[in-house]
């Protein structure tokens, strides 16, 4: 994706890009990932208090969005909808990883609801494109975190929590010019890497 659709696309709700997904517009998907790739982590973090889980719950979650976006039909928020992937992605995970002691309620209600992830995925697609949305995200993931502190923080500002330039540049106390440049470079770099891979 160039700069110039991310441009055209970062004002777009959540349901709007949910629907060009539907559409068939996969690359849209990974305007959701960006938004909410921190998030996602975040919240993998409180079940596991481990950042390399965390990020494999995060892929394995967003995978899962993705397979089963066809049945998003907005009754609740995109974040809404994803938070409970999320989780059950995070307690699957610890059921399956019994033998580590990470202090969580795995008996929650929802928990049983749970189904089992590969064979509900590959049902989907093949374990090609499974793969293959693996490294997507991996390369994501990479991409961002290896972004230096005040570009990372810029463009997670702006994609993630949704904020106006002026409202960035008053958090991060920079011009606003300044800002613009460093949303710029961390949306070129992104692409960058995700050329690399293929998309």
């Amino acid at each position: 994706m160039t700069t110039s659709a991310q441009d055209d696309t970062r004002a777009l709700s959540d349901l709007a890009i949910v629907k060009r997904v539907q559409q068939g517009d996969k690359e849209a998907f990974n305007i959701l990932v960006l938004r909410y790739q921190y998030k996602v982590c975040d919240l993998a973090y409180k079940y596991v208090n481990n950042y390399v889980d965390a990020n494999d719950i995060a892929q394995e979650a967003f995978i899962r969005a993705y397979r089963a976006i066809g049945n998003f039909r907005g009754e609740s928020s995109f974040y809404t909808w994803l938070y409970r992937i999320v989780t059950n992605a995070a307690k699957s995970f610890l059921e399956q990883n019994q033998k580590r002691r990470y202090s969580v309620d795995i008996d929650a209600p929802d928990f049983d609801n749970q189904h089992d992830v590969r064979g509900q995925l590959t049902t989907l697609d093949s374990p090609d494109a499974l793969i293959e949305s693996e490294e997507l995200q991996k390369v994501i993931t990479d991409a961002m975190n290896a972004l230096p502190v005040d570009l990372r923080r810029a463009i997670y500002l702006r994609e993630v929590e949704g904020l106006s330039y002026e409202e960035i540049a008053q958090q991060m106390d920079t011009p606003i010019g300044t800002v613009r440049s460093r949303i710029f470079r961390a949306r070129q770099f992104i692409e960058e890497k995700m050329a690399e891979f293929g998309c």
